[in-house]
């Protein structure tokens, strides 16, 4: 059966993976049947990759207005933020790194001039971050690195003016590593801005959620549906304890695009500063 799978990673998108295993379902029936969710539920990994890739941008393209302005009102302190660098203060830009970039959601809040590092470890998404880059000439992304945030070694320490993290740290296998590697990378005074999903905290309230929350990543199926995704989880201990100057953050209840997500409303963000 492996032969069949990797039949359909060559094609080029995942609406022709999907229509091979179709076909093939339509011809052996009972057999492609099995084929098609095993390929989907557990021996696919690569196509499970291109789906979340094509999900993801699809889903961020259901603009949540109330959503867009939480993004605007927590990266507001980028456009008053002066970068360390003589030369991009003299464009009023900055040096910014985005750790689990996607297709580039965030390109609209960053200042006329900034020249952005981008890391993802999912090359599927590059697709959707070149069209989506091509509307903002004013950022200059410099380099893509298909990796993850943990293991961003070549990343020179003190080489950022801020790094940016939305909706990341629920998939990232060290949370602990990967805030030590966003507080190396920053210059002194250097600001990492964060806009995460957490577990929810209120259980007198939503102890329904609380529930459904540690169910569902206990048992792996958040987990394996969206990338590694833990609804349970909350890093600002983490962040708190690493060593930042400063930290400054709001836990809040954000507006989600569809009801189905509303699991993941309860929500963090904040800037911590070196």
């Amino acid at each position: 059966m492996s032969s069949l799978f990797e039949k359909t990673f060559p094609y080029g998108s995942l609406l022709e993976s999907t229509t091979v295993i179709r076909n093939y379902a339509s011809e052996h029936k009972g057999l492609g049947v099995i084929a098609c969710v095993a390929v989907v539920f557990g021996l696919g990994p690569t196509l499970r990759k291109r789906f979340f890739a094509w999900f993801n941008n699809r889903v961020t393209k259901m603009k949540n207005e109330e959503y867009e302005a939480l993004k605007r009102g927590a990266f507001a302190d980028l456009a008053t933020q002066k970068s360390s660098d003589p030369e991009f203060q003299k464009a009023n830009g900055l040096r910014i790194l985005e750790i689990g970039v996607g297709s580039g959601t965030n390109f609209s809040f960053y200042p006329d001039g900034s020249h952005l590092t981008v890391v993802d470890p999912n090359p599927y998404f590059a697709d959707y971050y070149y069209e989506n880059k091509k509307k903002f000439p004013n950022i200059k992304a410099e380099t893509v690195i298909v990796s993850y945030g943990e293991d961003m070694d070549m990343v020179e320490s003190n080489s950022v003016d801020a790094v940016v993290v939305t909706l990341v740290l629920c998939s990232v296998k060290d949370i602990a590593k990967v805030i030590s590697q966003i507080k190396r990378v920053l210059v002194p005074g250097g600001r990492f801005y964060f806009i995460e999903h957490i577990q929810e905290w209120d259980r007198s309230s939503h102890g329904y959620r609380w529930i459904l929350q540690h169910i569902l990543t206990w048992f792996k199926i958040w987990p394996f549906l969206f990338e590694g995704c833990n609804l349970n989880r909350n890093p600002l201990p983490f962040i708190q304890s690493v060593g930042f100057s400063d930290v400054q953050y709001e836990r809040l209840y954000a507006p989600m695009p569809a009801k189905v997500f509303m699991i993941a409303s309860p929500h963090l963000k904040g800037i911590a500063t070196k």
